[in-house]
Order: C-alpha cells, then sequence, then structure tokens
C-alpha cells in the first residue's frame, strides 16, 4: 500500500497537468472558434466540409474540457470541510435543484426521510455533487421517464440514503465495473461520475453499493458513519 502522503502528491501532481492541459485547450478552443467564423458562411463543398471538421473538431475539445474537470474533481475530493448535517436536508436541496431537470425527463422524484434519523458529518457542497451523479445517472436510465426514489434510514452505527430508479438497470458484467474509472457503457459520458462518487462516500468513512436488474432499475446504497451524540 502506497503511503497517504504519497498518494495526495500523486493527486496533486495529477490536478496540475489536468490544469495544464485545461489551458492548452482552451487556447485551441479560442483559436477553433476564431476559424469557426471565418467559415460561418461556407460558399462551396470544400469550405462547406471544412466548417464540419472545425465543428467536430470543437465538439472533442469540449469533451476534453469536461473529462478534465471531472478528473480534476476526482482527484481533489479528498479535501472535506465536514459538519453534522441533517441528510434529508441535503436530499430536499437536491430535489430542488434538479427538479426542473426531471420534470423535463417525465421523472418523479420522492423522499421518504425515516424520522429520528441521526445526522452525518457532510462536507455539504461535496457530497452534493456526489448526489448529482447519482441522480444523472438514474435520470440517463431512464430515457422514457420514471420514478427515483431517494430514502434515508438508521442502520445501526450507520445512516443509509438509497437511490432507486425504475430505469433499464445495469447487465451483470457490468454491474462489477461501474466504480472503476473510465468505464462508461453510456455515449458521450467520461466514465467518472460514479468512479467520483465513490470516491467521496469513502473520504467521508462510508461506503457504496449497488444492485440492480436489467429491464426493473437501479439501487445505489450510500452507508455513512452517524454522528455519535457527546454524553452530557
Amino acid at each position: 500500500m502506497h503511503p497517504p502522503e504519497h498518494l495526495a502528491e500523486v493527486a496533486e501532481l495529477a490536478g496540475g497537468f489536468i490544469h495544464e492541459v485545461k489551458n492548452h485547450v482552451s487556447t485551441l478552443n479560442l483559436n477553433l472558434q476564431l476559424l469557426a467564423e471565418d467559415f460561418a458562411e461556407p460558399q462551396t463543398p470544400r469550405e462547406r466540409r471544412a466548417k464540419q471538421r472545425i465543428d467536430r473538431l470543437q465538439a472533442q475539445s469540449e469533451k476534453l474540457v469536461e473529462v478534465s474537470n471531472d478528473f480534476l474533481r476526482f482527484v481533489r475530493s479528498q479535501d472535506l470541510k465536514r459538519a453534522p448535517t441533517r441528510l434529508e436536508d441535503v436530499l430536499a436541496e437536491m430535489i430542488d435543484f434538479f427538479g426542473p431537470t426531471a420534470k423535463a425527463a417525465d421523472i418523479d422524484i420522492r423522499l421518504y426521510a425515516t424520522p429520528g434519523t441521526p445526522q452525518v458529518q457532510l462536507d455539504r457542497e461535496l457530497f452534493k455533487h456526489a448526489l448529482l451523479n447519482l441522480m444523472l445517472n438514474a435520470e440517463q436510465a431512464m430515457p422514457e421517464g420514471g420514478t427515483i426514489v431517494l430514502q434515508t434510514r438508521p442502520d445501526g452505527d450507520v445512516v443509509c440514503l438509497d437511490v432507486i430508479d425504475t430505469g433499464n438497470g445495469i447487465e451483470l458484467e457490468d454491474l462489477e465495473k461501474v466504480f472503476r474509472p473510465f468505464h462508461t457503457t453510456k455515449p458521450g459520458g467520461t466514465g467518472l461520475g460514479l468512479a467520483t462518487t465513490r470516491k467521496i462516500v469513502r473520504a467521508h468513512g462510508g461506503e457504496i453499493d449497488v444492485l440492480s436488474e436489467p429491464g426493473r432499475g437501479t439501487k445505489f446504497t450510500v452507508r455513512l458513519p452517524k454522528v455519535v451524540e457527546a454524553i452530557r
């Protein structure tokens, strides 16, 4: 096993490298935009072909920026600012934020919070990013619409959060790979969303697992240590 300081150094180096890549891609994007303006109204077949190639290059550059941003979030997800938090409050915020997207996709979101569920130590904003990844994953699994169920419940020394969808489900051969960095079965996906989610959950001292049945839906379960109240 590598010592934690070595892993932190690798993460810092990787983050710096990706930041430099983003700078160069930004310069590339700027020049492509200027070039696209020169071909904004192509007059000949050659100019139309050039415009199509420029458009493809711009799309790939934007993809590089997206992958870079996802990777930066992945390597930097260890830096936590935690405080005792009611998980259902965070879920309510995310439902409010994600609601318009869900409505446009004909998706109903339901929240079931078990009364008396203990608080957990959360970096609120970072955990909301992990939860957003799970909700986006659920949305993509339900192209015809469906239901997302968010439920919290105590379970011994941990608090469980279930994120359940009624989507396409995950094939058995893909199920064991869903948390691997850069593994994706979605067109245009970066393969870092669920990997980042697991990294964030583990940075909180928790774990995440998944159950799925093709054609029936998927359930992700996050388990986080509960806040132990001090005895007065």
